[in-house]
Protein backbone atom coordinates (compact mmCIF):
# COMPACT_ATOMS: atom_id res chain seq x y z
CA UNK A 1 0.00 0.00 0.00
CA UNK A 2 1.43 3.54 -1.28
CA UNK A 3 1.78 6.34 1.32
CA UNK A 4 0.44 9.38 -0.12
CA UNK A 5 1.34 13.07 1.53
CA UNK A 6 -0.68 15.96 -0.38
CA UNK A 7 1.14 19.72 -0.21
CA UNK A 8 -1.14 22.85 -1.42
CA UNK A 9 -4.78 22.32 -0.66
CA UNK A 10 -5.98 24.93 -3.42
CA UNK A 11 -8.43 24.69 -5.98
CA UNK A 12 -6.38 21.61 -8.51
CA UNK A 13 -6.16 19.40 -5.12
CA UNK A 14 -10.44 18.76 -5.16
CA UNK A 15 -9.03 16.86 -8.21
CA UNK A 16 -5.94 14.89 -6.89
CA UNK A 17 -6.97 14.13 -3.18
CA UNK A 18 -10.26 12.09 -4.79
CA UNK A 19 -8.28 10.29 -7.09
CA UNK A 20 -5.64 9.51 -4.44
CA UNK A 21 -8.66 8.23 -2.12
CA UNK A 22 -10.54 5.87 -5.06
CA UNK A 23 -6.97 3.98 -5.70
CA UNK A 24 -7.33 0.47 -3.78
CA UNK A 25 -3.53 0.29 -3.61
CA UNK A 26 -2.42 3.82 -2.41
CA UNK A 27 -3.54 5.72 1.11
CA UNK A 28 -3.43 9.38 0.88
CA UNK A 29 -2.46 9.52 5.28
CA UNK A 30 -1.27 13.78 5.75
CA UNK A 31 -2.18 16.76 3.82
CA UNK A 32 -0.45 20.17 4.24
CA UNK A 33 -1.50 23.61 3.68
CA UNK A 34 -0.63 27.00 5.58
CA UNK A 35 -4.54 27.46 5.61
CA UNK A 36 -5.99 25.26 8.40
CA UNK A 37 -9.38 25.94 7.17
CA UNK A 38 -8.69 24.60 3.93
CA UNK A 39 -8.03 21.54 5.05
CA UNK A 40 -11.19 20.97 7.72
CA UNK A 41 -12.96 18.97 5.35
CA UNK A 42 -10.67 16.06 5.32
CA UNK A 43 -10.86 14.97 8.79
CA UNK A 44 -10.00 11.72 8.50
CA UNK A 45 -6.67 12.68 7.15
CA UNK A 46 -3.82 13.96 9.45
CA UNK A 47 -3.56 17.62 8.63
CA UNK A 48 -0.01 19.76 8.62
CA UNK A 49 0.86 23.57 8.27
CA UNK A 50 4.37 22.99 7.86
CA UNK A 51 6.05 20.90 5.01
CA UNK A 52 9.30 20.18 7.03
CA UNK A 53 7.55 19.25 9.90
CA UNK A 54 5.45 16.90 7.76
CA UNK A 55 8.10 15.34 6.49
CA UNK A 56 9.97 14.48 9.61
CA UNK A 57 6.95 12.91 11.44
CA UNK A 58 5.69 10.87 8.27
CA UNK A 59 6.93 8.04 5.98
CA UNK A 60 5.89 8.77 2.07
CA UNK A 61 5.77 6.74 -0.81
CA UNK A 62 4.83 9.67 -3.03
CA UNK A 63 4.44 13.65 -2.04
CA UNK A 64 1.81 15.00 -4.88
CA UNK A 65 2.72 18.83 -5.14
CA UNK A 66 -0.52 20.84 -5.64
CA UNK A 67 1.43 24.52 -4.88
CA UNK A 68 1.47 27.71 -6.81
CA UNK A 69 3.98 27.31 -9.44
CA UNK A 70 6.34 28.86 -7.90
CA UNK A 71 6.69 26.90 -5.13
CA UNK A 72 6.74 23.64 -7.31
CA UNK A 73 10.75 23.15 -8.00
CA UNK A 74 11.67 23.84 -4.21
CA UNK A 75 9.13 21.91 -2.20
CA UNK A 76 9.92 19.09 -5.02
CA UNK A 77 13.31 19.16 -4.29
CA UNK A 78 13.10 18.64 -0.39
CA UNK A 79 11.24 15.52 -0.73
CA UNK A 80 13.52 13.87 -3.14
CA UNK A 81 16.75 14.38 -0.99
CA UNK A 82 14.62 12.61 1.73
CA UNK A 83 13.88 9.80 -0.83
CA UNK A 84 10.45 10.23 -1.49
CA UNK A 85 8.51 10.07 -5.51
CA UNK A 86 7.10 12.95 -6.50
CA UNK A 87 4.24 14.01 -8.64
CA UNK A 88 4.24 17.85 -9.38
CA UNK A 89 1.23 20.07 -10.95
CA UNK A 90 2.69 21.80 -14.16
CA UNK A 91 4.67 23.32 -14.40
CA UNK A 92 7.65 22.83 -13.25
CA UNK A 93 8.52 25.98 -12.52
CA UNK A 94 9.51 29.52 -15.11
CA UNK A 95 13.03 28.63 -15.32
CA UNK A 96 14.49 25.91 -18.21
CA UNK A 97 17.53 25.72 -15.34
CA UNK A 98 14.77 23.76 -12.97
CA UNK A 99 13.97 21.23 -14.95
CA UNK A 100 17.82 20.22 -15.04
CA UNK A 101 17.58 20.61 -10.88
CA UNK A 102 14.47 18.30 -10.54
CA UNK A 103 15.71 15.64 -12.07
CA UNK A 104 19.30 15.68 -11.31
CA UNK A 105 17.70 15.46 -7.45
CA UNK A 106 15.44 12.84 -8.97
CA UNK A 107 18.32 10.88 -9.96
CA UNK A 108 20.73 11.40 -7.56
CA UNK A 109 18.32 10.08 -4.58
CA UNK A 110 16.80 6.87 -6.73
CA UNK A 111 13.41 8.23 -7.18
CA UNK A 112 10.95 8.80 -9.57
CA UNK A 113 9.36 12.52 -10.62
CA UNK A 114 6.67 13.33 -12.86
CA UNK A 115 5.12 16.80 -13.93
CA UNK A 116 1.33 16.09 -14.00
CA UNK A 117 0.69 17.28 -17.47
CA UNK A 118 -2.84 15.97 -17.64
CA UNK A 119 -3.66 16.76 -21.15
CA UNK A 120 -1.69 13.78 -22.26
CA UNK A 121 -3.80 11.37 -20.55
CA UNK A 122 -7.29 13.25 -21.27
CA UNK A 123 -9.12 10.81 -23.74
CA UNK A 124 -9.82 13.50 -26.43
CA UNK A 125 -6.31 14.38 -26.92
CA UNK A 126 -5.56 10.42 -26.52
CA UNK A 127 -7.41 9.89 -29.54
CA UNK A 128 -6.50 13.11 -31.50
CA UNK A 129 -2.45 11.65 -30.75
CA UNK A 130 -3.27 8.73 -31.72
CA UNK A 131 -5.22 9.77 -35.13
CA UNK A 132 -2.12 11.37 -35.73
CA UNK A 133 0.25 8.56 -35.13
CA UNK A 134 -1.78 6.11 -37.32
CA UNK A 135 -2.21 8.52 -40.36
CA UNK A 136 -5.72 6.88 -39.65
CA UNK A 137 -7.43 9.55 -41.80
CA UNK A 138 -4.47 10.55 -43.65
CA UNK A 139 -1.48 13.41 -43.14
CA UNK A 140 -2.20 16.72 -40.66
CA UNK A 141 -2.76 19.35 -42.27
CA UNK A 142 -3.96 22.15 -39.69
CA UNK A 143 -5.17 22.62 -36.40
CA UNK A 144 -6.60 25.23 -33.69
CA UNK A 145 -6.66 25.13 -30.33
CA UNK A 146 -7.95 27.69 -28.01
CA UNK A 147 -7.83 27.91 -23.95
CA UNK A 148 -9.82 30.71 -22.55
CA UNK A 149 -11.51 32.00 -19.47
CA UNK A 150 -11.59 34.76 -16.96
CA UNK A 151 -9.20 36.56 -15.18
CA UNK A 152 -8.32 34.15 -11.62
CA UNK A 153 -9.13 36.46 -9.00
CA UNK A 154 -9.93 33.76 -6.59
CA UNK A 155 -6.24 32.87 -6.46
CA UNK A 156 -4.68 32.86 -2.54
CA UNK A 157 -2.74 35.68 -1.85
CA UNK A 158 -3.42 37.00 -5.91
CA UNK A 159 -0.21 34.62 -7.23
CA UNK A 160 -1.93 33.58 -10.55
CA UNK A 161 -1.96 37.47 -11.30
CA UNK A 162 1.74 38.32 -10.14
CA UNK A 163 3.97 37.13 -13.64
CA UNK A 164 6.81 36.55 -11.45
CA UNK A 165 4.94 33.79 -9.49
CA UNK A 166 2.85 32.46 -12.15
CA UNK A 167 3.95 33.47 -15.45
CA UNK A 168 0.46 34.57 -16.08
CA UNK A 169 -1.28 32.78 -19.29
CA UNK A 170 2.20 31.55 -21.40
CA UNK A 171 2.74 29.61 -18.18
CA UNK A 172 -0.69 28.70 -16.67
CA UNK A 173 -3.31 28.32 -19.35
CA UNK A 174 -1.64 28.01 -22.48
CA UNK A 175 1.12 25.75 -21.01
CA UNK A 176 -1.21 22.66 -21.64
CA UNK A 177 -2.05 23.09 -25.56
CA UNK A 178 1.94 23.43 -26.01
CA UNK A 179 2.69 21.15 -24.26
CA UNK A 180 0.49 18.69 -25.78
CA UNK A 181 1.73 19.94 -29.18
CA UNK A 182 5.15 19.10 -28.24
CA UNK A 183 3.77 15.78 -27.04
CA UNK A 184 2.21 14.88 -29.99
CA UNK A 185 3.75 16.40 -33.20
CA UNK A 186 7.25 17.67 -31.87
CA UNK A 187 9.20 20.45 -31.77
CA UNK A 188 7.74 23.83 -33.52
CA UNK A 189 8.96 26.89 -35.01
CA UNK A 190 7.04 29.89 -33.87
CA UNK A 191 5.81 31.56 -36.97
CA UNK A 192 3.77 34.10 -34.90
CA UNK A 193 2.65 35.66 -32.15
CA UNK A 194 0.81 38.58 -30.29
CA UNK A 195 -0.09 39.35 -26.87
CA UNK A 196 -2.38 42.12 -24.90
CA UNK A 197 -1.82 42.57 -21.65
CA UNK A 198 -2.89 44.65 -19.05
CA UNK A 199 -3.43 44.63 -15.34
CA UNK A 200 -6.46 42.73 -14.95
CA UNK A 201 -6.17 40.14 -18.20
CA UNK A 202 -3.65 38.48 -20.69
CA UNK A 203 -4.60 37.25 -23.78
CA UNK A 204 -1.62 35.43 -26.89
CA UNK A 205 -2.38 34.88 -30.32
CA UNK A 206 0.08 32.03 -31.51
CA UNK A 207 0.78 29.99 -34.85
CA UNK A 208 3.39 27.37 -34.65
CA UNK A 209 4.79 25.50 -37.67
CA UNK A 210 6.02 21.61 -37.38
CA UNK A 211 6.90 21.87 -41.28
CA UNK A 212 4.27 19.90 -43.05
CA UNK A 213 1.33 21.32 -41.01
CA UNK A 214 0.69 24.39 -38.65
CA UNK A 215 -1.75 24.85 -35.59
CA UNK A 216 -3.01 28.13 -34.43
CA UNK A 217 -3.27 28.67 -30.78
CA UNK A 218 -5.02 31.33 -28.13
CA UNK A 219 -5.28 31.51 -24.80
CA UNK A 220 -6.45 34.21 -22.56
CA UNK A 221 -7.34 35.36 -18.76
CA UNK A 222 -10.31 38.11 -19.95
CA UNK A 223 -11.20 41.15 -17.56
CA UNK A 224 -15.22 39.33 -17.57
CA UNK A 225 -16.53 36.32 -15.99
CA UNK A 226 -16.01 34.67 -19.52
CA UNK A 227 -16.94 30.30 -18.77
CA UNK A 228 -13.98 28.50 -19.36
CA UNK A 229 -13.73 26.79 -22.67
CA UNK A 230 -11.04 24.40 -24.05
CA UNK A 231 -11.65 23.10 -27.15
CA UNK A 232 -9.56 22.00 -30.36
CA UNK A 233 -10.09 21.22 -34.18
CA UNK A 234 -7.44 20.06 -36.51
CA UNK A 235 -8.09 18.78 -40.11
CA UNK A 236 -7.10 15.79 -41.95
CA UNK A 237 -6.45 15.00 -45.84
CA UNK A 238 -9.83 12.64 -44.86
CA UNK A 239 -11.43 13.76 -41.63
CA UNK A 240 -12.02 16.81 -39.30
CA UNK A 241 -11.92 15.85 -35.85
CA UNK A 242 -13.42 18.72 -33.78
CA UNK A 243 -13.63 18.42 -29.58
CA UNK A 244 -16.13 21.79 -29.95
CA UNK A 245 -19.07 23.05 -27.34
CA UNK A 246 -18.88 19.80 -25.28
CA UNK A 247 -18.73 17.10 -27.89
CA UNK A 248 -15.94 15.17 -29.43
CA UNK A 249 -16.64 14.50 -33.56
CA UNK A 250 -15.40 13.38 -36.52
CA UNK A 251 -16.37 15.02 -39.69
CA UNK A 252 -15.40 12.49 -42.51
CA UNK A 253 -15.01 13.17 -46.40
CA UNK A 254 -18.39 11.47 -47.25
CA UNK A 255 -20.54 13.59 -45.17
CA UNK A 256 -20.68 11.43 -42.81
CA UNK A 257 -19.40 12.56 -39.18
CA UNK A 258 -18.87 9.69 -35.95
CA UNK A 259 -19.71 11.16 -32.92
CA UNK A 260 -17.67 10.03 -30.18
CA UNK A 261 -18.77 12.57 -27.37
CA UNK A 262 -19.77 10.68 -23.90
CA UNK A 263 -23.53 9.70 -23.82
CA UNK A 264 -25.84 10.48 -20.86
CA UNK A 265 -26.06 7.47 -18.17
CA UNK A 266 -28.03 4.94 -19.65
CA UNK A 267 -27.29 5.21 -22.75
CA UNK A 268 -25.68 2.04 -24.64
CA UNK A 269 -24.25 3.65 -28.10
CA UNK A 270 -21.02 1.47 -28.76
CA UNK A 271 -19.11 4.31 -30.30
CA UNK A 272 -18.41 6.80 -27.52
CA UNK A 273 -14.99 7.78 -25.52
CA UNK A 274 -14.42 6.17 -22.07
CA UNK A 275 -15.81 8.20 -18.83
CA UNK A 276 -12.69 8.63 -17.08
CA UNK A 277 -11.13 11.20 -15.40
CA UNK A 278 -7.79 12.55 -16.94
CA UNK A 279 -6.28 13.58 -13.14
CA UNK A 280 -7.28 9.86 -11.99
CA UNK A 281 -5.36 8.67 -15.10
CA UNK A 282 -1.94 10.45 -14.44
CA UNK A 283 -2.35 9.61 -10.89
CA UNK A 284 -2.50 5.86 -11.80
CA UNK A 285 -0.30 6.53 -14.33
CA UNK A 286 2.23 7.48 -12.22
CA UNK A 287 1.62 5.43 -9.22
CA UNK A 288 2.06 1.98 -11.17
CA UNK A 289 5.95 3.59 -12.22
CA UNK A 290 6.80 3.94 -8.74
CA UNK A 291 4.51 0.18 -7.46
CA UNK A 292 6.43 -1.43 -10.27
CA UNK A 293 10.05 0.60 -10.76
CA UNK A 294 9.06 1.16 -13.95
CA UNK A 295 10.33 4.66 -16.26
CA UNK A 296 8.06 7.55 -16.10
CA UNK A 297 8.01 7.90 -20.25
CA UNK A 298 4.60 9.77 -20.66
CA UNK A 299 6.29 13.22 -19.55
CA UNK A 300 10.26 13.42 -20.67
CA UNK A 301 12.48 16.45 -19.52
CA UNK A 302 13.56 17.16 -22.84
CA UNK A 303 9.73 17.87 -23.83
CA UNK A 304 9.39 20.15 -21.02
CA UNK A 305 12.27 22.42 -21.48
CA UNK A 306 11.56 22.80 -25.55
CA UNK A 307 8.00 24.14 -23.74
CA UNK A 308 9.52 26.30 -21.25
CA UNK A 309 12.21 27.54 -23.90
CA UNK A 310 9.16 28.69 -26.51
CA UNK A 311 7.04 30.10 -23.56
CA UNK A 312 10.18 32.02 -22.04
CA UNK A 313 10.51 33.47 -25.58
CA UNK A 314 7.53 35.12 -26.53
Amino acid sequence: MLKIGLVGVGGISGAHIPAWDEMENAQLVAICDIRPERMEKYPEKRHYTDFDEMLEKEEFDIIDICLPTYLHADFAVKAMEKGINVICEKPIYLKEEDIDRVYSTAEKNGVKFMVAQVLRFWPEYELLKEIYDTKKYGKLLSGTMIRLGGYPKWSWDGWMMDEKRSGLVPFDLHIHDLDFMVYAFGMPEVDYQYRSKLPDQDFISLNYNFGDFSVHSEASWYATCYPFTAEFRFQFEDALVSNENGRMVIYLRNDEKIDLSQQAEGDTGSINLPKSDAYANEIHYFADCVINNKPVEKVKPEQLRCVLNILNNL
